[in-house]
């Protein structure tokens, strides 16, 4: 399987983390690739016509995108329980929105400030997309002591976004007012398939 993939990318890393969890990770070829809002990677549009990362063709020639799509893919080459059943599965499919609507609205505002030109940049767009992220992170301090030891796309997913604050907003002390969440975060963040996955530019 291809995976048209960019280290920096906290959806790239979801998909690696479910990879490592269901033991399929050396089943990836990693295509590197510059996935980019304005400046568009003609390697991916030829495969995605969105021309973002993750996409992943699999050994049959399918194209797959976006992110939650990939990881449902390989937990069912893997035998996995990432996504569940029944009720499980609508808390995890939840969970997940959730997690990754953090990212989109983390991503939305990095945007805004780092490639936009400086002459069109609007902070109430900024500050309406990290306001985004403030109500996420109250929703997860509450509900956090509940995961236990849970492994699946709602946990995976929650802590590609909380890593991706760590990486892109380091000035952002989410620790301060989210403690039950950090904790959770700080176990989480030890297991072997995060560790692999640390972002990097």
């Amino acid at each position: 399987m291809k995976l048209f993939y960019s280290p920096s990318s906290p959806f790239v890393r979801k998909v690696m983390i479910a990879a490592h969890e269901l033991g399929l990770v050396d089943r990836l070829e990693r295509q590197p690739a510059a996935a980019h809002p304005v400046k568009r990677d003609a390697s991916i549009r030829a495969e995605n016509p969105l021309g973002q990362v993750p996409t992943l063709v699999t050994d049959g020639g399918l194209v797959l995108f976006d992110s939650r799509v990939i990881c449902e893919y390989l937990d069912a080459q893997g035998g996995g329980a990432l996504f569940g059943s029944g009720e499980t599965r609508w808390r995890n499919l939840a969970g997940a929105a959730m997690g990754d609507g953090l990212l989109n609205a983390a991503l939305l505002a990095r945007y805004e400030g780092a490639v936009r030109p400086e002459a069109l940049r609007w902070s109430d767009w900024a500050d309406g997309q990290m306001s985004k992220v403030t109500d996420v992170l109250a929703v997860l301090d509450r509900t956090a002591p509940a995961f236990g030891d849970r492994v699946d796309i709602a946990t995976i997913t929650l802590a590609c976004a909380l890593g991706y604050l760590d990486f892109r907003y380091p000035a952002l002390d989410w620790r301060r007012d989210h403690p039950a969440a950090a904790a959770w975060y700080a176990a989480f963040a030890e297991r072997p398939s995060m560790v692999a996955t640390q972002p990097r530019d």
